[in-house]
């Protein structure tokens, strides 16, 4: 069957590499892509802001069913437009994606559905959300309502720093519509958890635990981004509290989202924080996460176009579904400047020598090819995801190959996974983690 994949991210390659592994993918199509997915797909020119296109290209690639990579065209409605010209896809409808399109309706329906989550209020002024922040104890929370590519979201330490993220979101408009009305909101303390499920409304398929390191540089200093890295792992939470994060968040959303008339149907992501008191729920993304997808697929022996199809047909509760043990490390590489001013079309080298690795697979996702060269063309430029036999080892082999890579300006974090090790006795963070690699990664300084 032909098969459409939405956008051009590591996320979407990832999705991609794993659809052209099954037998049952006949044309794999991908818009509008990257150079690393052109290996996988055809990849086609597209604007993912226009849903009448989108419609129109599934029809063109006698698409048998679509796959939303991003969040914008699941927000703006693609689903609906799909479901009415007769067409598969997996994803949420308009009125779904709202738990990701608004953080002030998230927000308030997890109040509503009694979802553990941060104490807020909403501001629709800049005056009222001067007068908010005096209401919470620092540090404090200022959040975009709309979308803002992951850095709508401001962790204020200071009182003159929370208020110069409002004054940049209400007055300044430095993310556009998107900071028409903030969210004010206590900050929680503990450590970032991110769960995943596919659902088809009823069944629900947990995805393996990972974490997200969202801020630009090691020890999560500096401006949040899109996600600088990520890592998933067995034994990440108990049973027992994977049970109850299924039990008092995933089932009340979806239950929540029937009651409200908007059933939830694809991926749903729920961002949370392990609190001392249990877990809560920062916030829900209505679509796989970007950079997480990339070490969990890494970790996936089934085959993923049957989960989708399954999704699909309501079928979900019906399959089975195998991972890995193994964990896997993904370390995002960026462009100098990001997330403000990247610096594009540089020329990236050594991606050869790091493909010839074991166990380890580069995520493109800024890069174009010109010239037969390889050229930087974004942010996030690519994911370097490695596979191990345990933690340690997984990130001793994703920065073996972050190693190999040289690109003008070329930043990461060298603390993916630390954490982690942390709390495992006598696991060294290898050398690469502590931050080994001299001049290159002086701009993360």
């Amino acid at each position: 069957m032909n098969i459409l994949v939405l956008g051009s991210g590591g996320r979407e390659h990832a999705l991609a590499w794993k659809l052209h592994e099954s037998q049952q993918t006949e044309g794999l199509f991908c818009a509008p892509g990257n150079a690393g997915i052109a290996q996988e797909a055809e990849c086609l020119p597209i604007d993912l802001s226009k849903t009448d296109a989108i419609v129109e290209l599934a029809k063109q690639v006698r698409a048998e069913l679509t796959v939303v990579g991003p969040e914008a065209p699941l927000v703006a409605g693609v689903v609906d437009e799909f479901e009415k010209a007769g067409l598969g896809i997996i994803g949420p409808t308009k009125a779904a994606a709202r738990l990701e399109g608004s953080k002030v309706f998230a927000k308030e329906f997890m109040h509503r559905h009694g979802i553990p989550t941060a104490r807020f209020e909403v501001a629709d002024s800049f005056e009222a959300a001067i007068m908010a922040l005096g209401r919470f104890p620092l540090p404090v929370v200022v959040k975009a309502d709309g979308l803002a590519a992951g850095k709508g979201v401001v962790v204020a330490q200071t009182l003159l720093e929370a208020e110069q993220a409002v004054e940049d979101f209400m007055l300044r408009k430095t993310l556009g519509s998107a900071g028409a009305r903030v969210v004010i909101e206590e900050c929680l303390a503990g450590e970032e958890t991110s769960f995943i499920v596919l659902t088809d409304g009823r069944g629900i398929l947990p995805l393996p635990l990972s974490q997200d390191h969202k801020a630009l540089l090691d020890s999560d200093q500096g401006p949040n981004t899109g996600g600088m890295g990520a890592f998933s792992s067995d034994g990440m939470l108990s049973e027992a509290m994977h049970d109850e994060i299924l039990r008092t968040i995933v089932a009340p959303t979806l239950a929540g989202m029937e009651l409200e008339g908007s059933p939830y149907r694809g991926f749903l992501y729920c961002g949370l924080m392990m609190t001392l008191s249990g877990p809560k729920l920062l916030e829900y993304n209505v679509r796989l996460g970007d950079p997480e997808t990339q070490p969990i697929f890494m970790r996936l022996r089934s085959d993923l176009l049957e989960l989708l199809l399954a999704a699909r047909d309501g079928q979900l509760a019906n399959v089975d579904v195998h991972w890995s043990p193994s964990p896997a490390v993904c370390v995002v590489l960026a462009s100098k400047g990001y997330p403000t001013k990247p610096e594009l079309e540089k020329v990236i080298t050594g991606y050869e020598a790091v493909e010839a690795l074991g166990g380890v697979k580069i995520f493109h996702a800024g890069t174009r090819m010109r010239d037969h060269q390889l050229l930087t063309s974004g942010g996030r430029v690519m994911g370097v995801t490695a596979t191990a036999e345990d933690l340690p080892a997984a990130i001793h082999r994703a920065y073996a190959g972050v190693g190999k890579l040289q690109f003008e300006g070329m930043q990461f974090r060298t603390d993916i996974g630390a954490k982690a090790l942390r709390k495992m006795p006598k696991a060294p963070v290898p050398a690469a983690a502590r931050g080994s690699k001299g001049d290159r990664s002086s701009s993360r300084r």
